[in-house]
Order: structure tokens, then C-alpha cells, then sequence
């Protein structure tokens, strides 16, 4: 009787897990779209509001903002997908949307309006995170050069 509990127990858990994993699929496609619709509806605003030669650094900035972030969310759905297909979360793919983050967060900085601690504190990050990556690829291809 304990074994069936303990069997019922896991499978609750499965499901539940299963559903707050479709939950968060939905609602991030829901976002991804939404930023995706905001990005066109900024550019087609842009072209129509002054010539291509007459952005501003500003509007630059904002558009590839919106497009890194798009980008984030999709490499986040990724992610999802696969924790939901395979129970795994991919290190490689977690390391590259930080990267991804972060690197929208540099473009849209405004270095006048930052303090200098913040700054040295986003490039240590930086050195981090490209760190972790440059590691864990220089695993990957020693751990499959030693498979025959």
C-alpha cells in the first residue's frame, strides 16, 4: 500500500510539473510574440516617421534591444522545450542566453548615467560568463574526441 502512495505521489508531481511547464511554454510564446509585434510596430514607426538615414543612436539602440530580447526569449523556450522533452537543462544553452542578456544590457547601457562600480561589476560578468562557456565547449570537444 505504501509502494501504490509513493507511485501516486510521483505521478501528481509529473503531471503538476508537466503543467506549469506547458503553463510557462504559453506564456512565453504569449511574450515572444507580444515583443516580436512591438518590434515591428517600432521599426514600421521609424521608417514612416523620417528617412533610414535619420535614425538616432537612441532608436537604434531601442530597436536592437527589442531584437536581443526577442532572441532571449526564444532561446528561453528552447530551454523550456527541452527540460520538457528530455528532463534536462542544457548548461550550453543556459550560458548563451545569459550571454545573450547580457549583451543586450551593454547595448542599451547609457555609460554617462552608470556608476563606475556597476560597470566593472557587468565586464566581470562578461569575463565570467564567456569564461564558463569557453570551459564547458573546451569540455565538450575533449569529452567526444575520447569516444570512438
Amino acid at each position: 500500500m505504501r509502494g501504490i502512495k509513493i507511485l501516486l505521489l510521483e505521478k501528481l508531481s509529473e503531471l503538476f510539473e508537466q503543467g506549469i511547464i506547458i503553463a510557462l511554454t504559453v506564456m512565453m510564446s504569449a511574450l515572444v510574440l507580444i515583443t516580436t509585434l512591438k518590434l515591428g510596430v517600432f521599426i514600421v514607426q521609424d521608417l514612416v516617421a523620417s528617412p533610414i538615414s535619420m535614425f538616432s543612436a537612441n532608436d537604434l539602440l531601442e530597436l536592437f534591444g527589442f531584437f536581443l530580447l526577442v532572441l532571449i526569449g526564444l532561446e528561453l523556450l528552447h530551454t523550456l522545450k527541452t527540460y520538457a522533452l528530455e528532463h534536462t537543462i542544457h548548461a550550453e544553452v543556459v550560458l548563451f542566453v545569459a550571454l545573450i542578456a547580457i549583451a543586450r544590457k551593454v547595448i542599451i547601457l547609457d555609460i554617462n548615467e552608470v556608476p563606475s562600480l556597476t560597470l566593472i561589476g557587468i565586464g566581470v560578468i562578461i569575463i565570467a560568463l564567456c569564461s564558463g562557456y569557453y570551459f564547458f565547449k573546451k569540455g565538450t570537444i575533449i569529452g567526444s574526441s575520447d569516444k570512438f
